[in-house]
């Protein structure tokens, strides 16, 4: 590891850069596709992978803080893609899930999601590829680390 400070060779700074460009990348796809925020199609994503669970929930899951995750649970109820139910487990919250209208534009959206993805790695070797999902979740469980 370096010992000067040069953020073309900082890899956090590196990391952050390249999620932006893929962020902004999906991020056009979806809005332009779909009118959906990137928050909006994780909480989407999220519900359709792991079923309803409460907006707390939703927070640990994306890594997405409170207000973020408020936002788009906002938007999406408003275009009927999410609905609010009583949680049985904590009267004080409630657990988000999909409706019919939510399910159908997941089942629209998830092919094209994986297009983009096909798309942005496909000049990448699939050893590769997969040694990369390895270091991320390396990457995932460091920082978790050193958050407690």
């Amino acid at each position: 590891m370096p010992t000067t400070l040069k953020l073309d060779q900082f890899l956090p700074y590196r990391l952050s850069i390249a999620s932006n460009a893929v962020s902004e990348a999906v991020a056009t796809a979806y809005r332009t596709l779909f009118g959906l925020r990137i928050p909006e199609w994780r909480l989407v994503a999220v519900l359709a992978e792991d079923g309803p669970m409460s907006q707390q929930a939703l927070c640990g899951r994306t890594r997405m803080d409170k207000v973020t995750v408020s936002r788009a649970a906002i938007a999406l109820a408003d275009r009927r893609l999410v609905e609010r139910t009583p949680n049985p487990e904590d009267q004080r919250s409630h657990l988000l899930g999909l409706t019919a209208e939510g399910w159908g534009l997941y089942e629209q959206v998830a092919p094209k999601a994986l297009e983009l993805e096909r798309r942005i790695f496909e000049g990448i070797d699939a050893k590769d590829i997969e040694a990369f999902r390895a270091m991320l979740e390396r990457l995932e469980a460091a920082t978790g680390a050193l958050e407690g």
